[in-house]
C-alpha cells in the first residue's frame, strides 16, 4: 500500500513566547522565553492533480497561526489552579499559588489548555490548523497530520491526528 505525504518544516514558521510550566507536583518554572519553530507532515490520498495539497496555500495558514501566538505571553486558561481575571484597565492578572503577574492585556494570549508545554502547544496549533484545512480544502480530507513545536533545538512536542 502507498501512502503520500508533505512535509512543511520552514524557518519562517517560528514564534517567540512567554510561558512558565507547571509540573506534576504543583511546582513551577520561572518564567522564561522560547524561540519556537513549527514543523508539520500531512498525509492524504492524492488529488488528480498529483498533490495531496498546494504547499502555496498551505503555508500561509500555518504562518497565520504561528504569528498569532509569537511574542506574547501564553497563559494556560484551562490550568485548575492557575487563575487569571481581566482587571479592566487593560490588565490581566495571573496568579498560580504564591506567584503574581500583572501584565498588558495586548501582551498576553490565554489559550485554552491546561500547561504550556511544547506537547500541548503543538496539539493547539495542530488540531487549529487542522480546522483550517477542513474549511480550506474539503475536497481533500486529511488522513494524518503530525505537527511539532520545537522549543529549543533538538527538543520538540509533537501532536498527531489519525482520520478514523
Amino acid at each position: 500500500m502507498e501512502s503520500w505525504s508533505i512535509e512543511i518544516n520552514k524557518e519562517y514558521l517560528k514564534f517567540s513566547a512567554a510561558h512558565f510550566l507547571i509540573f506534576p507536583d504543583g511546582s513551577s518554572e520561572r518564567l522564561h522565553g522560547h524561540n519556537y519553530q513549527v514543523s508539520c507532515e500531512i498525509s492524504g490520498a492524492l488529488s488528480e492533480f498529483g498533490l495531496v495539497l498546494d504547499f502555496k496555500r498551505v503555508k500561509p495558514i500555518i504562518r497565520e497561526l504561528v504569528d498569532s501566538l509569537d511574542e506574547y505571553w501564553l497563559i494556560p486558561g484551562e490550568h485548575p489552579v492557575l487563575t487569571w481575571k481581566d482587571r479592566g484597565d487593560d490588565v490581566i492578572e495571573v496568579r498560580y499559588r504564591e506567584l503574581y503577574y500583572a501584565a498588558p492585556k495586548s501582551d498576553v494570549v490565554i489559550l485554552p489548555l491546561p500547561n504550556i508545554s511544547a506537547e500541548k502547544l503543538a496539539a493547539y496549533v495542530g488540531r487549529e490548523l487542522l480546522k483550517r484545512i477542513a474549511a480550506e480544502f474539503p475536497e481533500m480530507p486529511v488522513e494524518r497530520l503530525k505537527l511539532c513545536v520545537e522549543e529549543t533545538s533538538g527538543q520538540q512536542g509533537c501532536w498527531t491526528f489519525t482520520a478514523a
